[in-house]
């Protein structure tokens, strides 16, 4: 076994205990929760060997990182999520690789991953990124769309030919009333989920949680968890 092997094994096993530990404190069942490992600024080597270890659920916030890795890493049996804030113009490249984009916060976004998922003959699982330190129907720092904004953006999302609506992503927010209280915001997370789900019923996804956090997010509920730092360690700087 590689060094590099031998860490990203170490930590991922460590990952994975701190999973199962927060199912058991919350009386879930660990199947409850997939790991989605976020790969960004690592290169495809190390998606390789992720996919060695068992990984099948790795993200990524930028396209002209994430293309040609995915490209490389095409023969893996992977699901490849986009998380990042996501331009138009990006759309194409993005829809080439990408099985579920979780950044979805505006109509012009639903029509042109809708156009483009058509011409290729593909399906894409979204997911409403939720900011829930906007204002209603507002954008957050970090992308997203205020609360009052998801249900008319579900709609918008689930009548779309090539889209499929999957639920809800958030990120713990910096400002505002939820900022430093990650498992508030995480639990409002999924009273939003509930209200989604009611009229959208297979919209059961639950994207919430990182490396700081994940902890609260299962705590909350949560079905799915994006880890970066605790499996591939502190990124080097991008220039």
């Amino acid at each position: 076994m590689t060094d590099r092997k031998a860490q990203l094994a170490e930590n991922l096993a460590k990952v994975e205990d701190r999973i199962t530990a927060a199912c058991m404190m919350a009386g879930r069942r660990r199947e409850e929760v997939t790991l989605i490992v976020v790969t960004k600024t690592y290169p495809a080597s190390d998606v390789r060997i992720l996919s060695e270890l068992g990984v099948r659920h790795v993200a990524e916030n930028r396209d002209q990182d994430a293309a040609p890795k995915a490209a490389e890493c095409s023969d893996l049996p992977l699901t490849w999520h986009f998380v990042g804030q996501l331009q138009t113009n990006k759309v194409r490249s993005v829809v080439g690789y990408a099985d579920l984009v979780q950044s979805v916060d505006r109509a012009r976004l639903v029509t042109a991953l809708s156009k483009e998922a058509v011409r290729t003959e593909r399906e894409i699982g979204c997911l409403i990124q939720v900011a829930l330190d906007a204002q209603e129907s507002g954008r957050g720092e970090r992308g997203g769309v205020g609360t009052g904004g998801i249900a008319e953006l579900g709609d918008l999302v689930a009548g779309a030919p090539g889209l499929r609506l999957d639920g809800l992503m958030t990120v713990a927010p910096l400002a505002g009333e939820y900022a430093g209280r990650q498992q508030a915001a995480f639990e409002r997370l999924m009273d939003l989920s509930t209200v989604l789900r009611r009229a959208h019923p297979a919209a059961n996804m639950v994207s919430a949680g990182m490396s700081s956090d994940l902890e609260q997010a299962v705590a909350a509920g949560a079905t799915h968890v994006r880890v970066g730092t605790a499996v591939l360690g502190v990124r080097p700087r991008l220039g």
